[in-house]
């Protein structure tokens, strides 16, 4: 019994090593990348609409599981469909995958916000919307309710510009504004309280970015016209200027036995030439006057905005029953 026992014991040991040395081969070398986690159509969903959140893994997963954080709730699937948002589906939503016995690392957190559930804000550009290359505009979002949170959207970008504001509004300055500036916007207003709850879209405001220049054929025609009487009669009386002064030195040095009739005429000639130069420096006086209004209404600043008071937030919609989740309790993802 001793030998059979001797013999026994090196054949488990050696055996023992053998199985840690498999177990070591088969340790995967890379940690799993992590998923993406994407909301179709959009992140932003109005009240009543339909949203899908799609976990995206590499080829080959054996399992996926997508949860809401803070819910403790949880599906074990790629897809997860919301026919009918409610508040209660808003929030922060990440996911995972396992191959195997391993869990990849969690998605980066998807923020799922639930729009109109309050009334809209009102979107201004100031001074206009309609700003020249190199300008400064300010794009302002104003409510009636006592918000703390704007949110500014461009159409065409993927993210919103966030800007926290105690004053009911808040302002988006564009400091230099380029062609690329040009486009729709639109503002949300909410609470810091209730993240992602926002109110409806302000209504579209369009920012036209104007060009440097204006070309003959943009001018209007009535404009053009103007212009062109203006510049002939600045034309004609620098011309008569030249002549009545020759002519008033014809009739100075004539001689004593010129004609009468024709030193008469040239004088009214003179006097008709004096009127029209006349004429156009008060054309010039009067452009030169609606110039420095225009300049001094586009020096004026702005109104400076006064505290209001507090006003209340609105309530809540009522409370609806949350998207269901199968029961459990979540299991530890980064354990496993």
């Amino acid at each position: 019994m001793d030998e059979f026992q001797g013999i026994v014991v090196p054949m488990r040991f050696y055996s023992l090593e053998g199985v840690c040395l498999v177990q070591v081969m088969q340790a995967p070398s890379d940690p799993l990348p992590k998923p993406s986690l994407r909301a179709l159509p959009s992140s932003l969903v109005p009240l009543g609409k339909s949203v899908t959140l799609r976990c995206l893994g590499p080829p080959g997963v054996d399992l996926y599981r997508l949860e809401k954080l803070g819910s403790g709730q949880y599906e074990d699937k790629e897809l997860l469909f919301i026919p009918t948002m409610k508040a209660a589906d808003a929030g922060r939503y990440r996911c995972s995958y396992q191959n195997g016995s391993t869990w990849s690392p969690p998605s980066d957190k998807l923020e799922l916000v639930a729009t109109g559930v309050f009334s809209k804000p009102f979107l201004s550009a100031h001074p206009s919307p309609e700003v020249p290359p190199g300008g400064h505009v300010t794009l302002q979002c104003q409510t009636k309710y006592g918000f703390d949170q704007f949110a500014l959207y461009k159409e065409g970008d993927t993210g919103p510009y966030r800007r926290p504001e105690k004053l009911y509004q808040a302002d988006f300055p564009i400091i230099t504004v380029t062609a690329a500036h040009s486009g729709t916007y639109q503002c949300y207003s909410f609470s810091s309280s209730s993240p992602y709850l926002w109110s409806a879209p302000s209504n579209p405001l369009v920012l036209v970015v104007t060009g440097a220049s204006a070309t003959p054929s943009q001018v209007p025609k009535a404009v053009r016209s103007s212009r062109t009487e203006a510049s002939s009669t600045l034309t004609i009386s620098s011309t008569n200027a030249v002549s009545a002064t020759e002519m008033s030195r014809q009739i100075t040095f004539s001689p004593e036995g010129s004609n009468p009739p024709f030193g008469l005429a040239h004088q009214h000639y003179v006097k008709e030439n004096l009127i029209r130069i006349c004429l156009g420096a008060m054309i010039l006086i009067f452009l030169a006057g609606l110039l420095a209004e225009d300049w001094y209404s586009r020096k004026k600043p702005l109104p400076r905005r006064i505290r209001a008071v507090q006003r209340p937030l609105p309530p809540l919609p009522g409370t609806q029953k949350s998207h269901s989740f199968p029961d459990g309790a979540r299991p530890d993802v980064q354990n496993r």
